[in-house]
């Protein structure tokens, strides 16, 4: 790559893989400063997952393409690396005349730990490390109590989100205004997903659109897992490929529930953040005296969707073959592996966290913990999801059920590993053991 030596400012796109409305892009080119866009295939995220097929990685290869692709449009590229960012970062900045850096925040541990280290080397090199608010709605501190603190209830977070909506109206940031100051470059080659150690493979992915119809009529549908009543915008949120603006403002226009949603988000986004322990913790910290089962059979059934409880059963299925479930097949699932079986919800995140392709760790430690009782605002412990009752609710005529497991209702289908009354009495007796520790 042919480095430029003019002064310029470095935007580093994350989770933000979009040249609209996207808040840091739109500072750095208003910085004076000609732009060089950079992503950076983080070596430490991807070790772990390489070896074969990741339709994750497949997923944000395929966007920046598309993003080297409209770069090109403003005789422009996207620069992107293999590597370890601080690597990455200070290698650039000692070869080039960089004047500031500039990303979109990221609440997730490991990514505070990595801005940190880049922010303490820029630092001795008198470059400035600007971030902003992009991801969520509202930043981490924005929606607090009286006295500062962060809420830990989701109701009493809602309604101060929407007050405080009505008083700072949502603002879209023009940065496709300003694509002209993107540096010129000559286009160059995207690394190959095999040189970081990845099978290509052709996933469907839900498109990225603004689906206004259907979320006309969301509250009605979105708990039929057997019909396309969600706006499956999950991944491309998860990734940015969709302003999360947008969507905030389309369901200000269109259903309040939708953006019920979207304020759940913003709640773990910012428990998450002030709560890191709670990735691997219990965040009613009593909740870690559970004794769980060791039963391994158990949670291979789950995960295989074998358990003989068809709602279950269809929704590991639909992720294992998809990488996508529904949300309220989540929970049913979830509440399932913590309660009937027992088994730690830890073990159950980090699968959902290998298979979903939406997989966002704030979002998905919020919702197992949920599940388990264990959790900010959680179900309590004592409430215990009949699966035959929510099979009967949100799937009567057996639509998903049928779609997820041909042999539904033959020989062939296991019996129930569990029985629902014993392990409901099971589960309250060992959580009130605990809890009265």
């Amino acid at each position: 790559m042919h480095l430029p030596t003019e002064p310029l400012a470095l935007f580093w796109f994350r989770r933000d893989l979009r040249l609209e409305d996207n808040h840091a892009l739109y500072r750095a080119l208003e910085s004076g400063h000609k732009v060089m866009a950079v992503f950076i295939f983080d070596q430490n995220i991807l070790r772990p997952l390489s070896g074969g097929p990741d339709p994750r990685v497949q997923f944000i290869h395929q966007e920046l393409r598309r993003l080297k692709k409209e770069m090109a449009n403003w005789g422009s590229d996207l620069s992107v690396f293999h590597g370890d960012p601080l690597e990455v970062i200070s290698e650039l900045a000692e070869q080039m005349d960089v004047r500031a850096l500039y990303a979109n925040r990221d609440y997730e541990p490991y990514a505070r730990k990595r801005d940190e280290a880049i922010h303490r080397y820029l630092e001795g090199k008198e470059i400035p490390f600007k971030g902003y608010k992009d991801h969520v709605v509202f930043d981490r501190s924005e929606v607090v109590k009286k006295d500062g603190k962060p809420y830990t209830v989701f109701s009493p977070y809602m309604r101060k989100w929407k007050e405080h909506l009505k008083e700072h109206p949502i603002v879209h940031w023009p940065s496709l205004d300003h694509l002209y100051d993107l540096l010129p470059m000559k286009p160059q080659a995207l690394i190959p997903l095999e040189e970081m150690g990845f099978v290509p493979q052709e996933p469907a992915f839900p498109e990225r659109v603004t689906q206004q119809k259907l979320l006309k009529d969301y509250h009605k549908t979105r708990d039929i897992p057997s019909v396309q009543g969600t706006s499956r915008l999950s991944l491309h949120l998860r990734f940015g490929t969709i302003s999360i603006r947008q969507c905030a403002q389309m369901g200000e226009e269109h259903n309040e529930k939708w953006l019920n949603e979207l304020i759940w988000r913003d709640f773990y986004q910012m428990i998450i953040y002030h709560f890191p322990r709670s990735v691997n913790q219990a965040f009613k910290p009593a909740y870690d005296a559970i004794e769980w089962e060791e039963n391994e059979a158990h949670f291979t059934a789950w995960c295989e969707g074998r358990t003989g409880y068809p709602l279950v059963d269809a929704g590991m299925r639909e992720l294992n073959a998809t990488g996508f479930m529904h949300n309220r097949v989540r929970m049913v699932t979830a509440s399932f592996l913590t309660k009937h079986l027992l088994i730690d919800w830890k073990r159950g995140e980090r699968y959902f966290a290998a298979k979903l392709l939406d997989f966002e760790l704030a979002s998905n430690v919020g919702g197992w913990q949920w599940a388990a009782s264990s959790g900010c605002d959680a179900a309590p412990y004592f409430r215990v999801f009949n699966p035959h009752l929510q099979l009967q609710k949100f799937d009567p005529k057996l639509e998903y059920v049928q779609k997820w497991i041909p042999e539904w209702g033959s020989s062939k289908y296991p019996e129930p590993i569990v029985d629902h009354k014993m392990a409901r009495e099971r589960v309250l007796a060992r959580y009130q053991k605990a809890l009265k520790k």
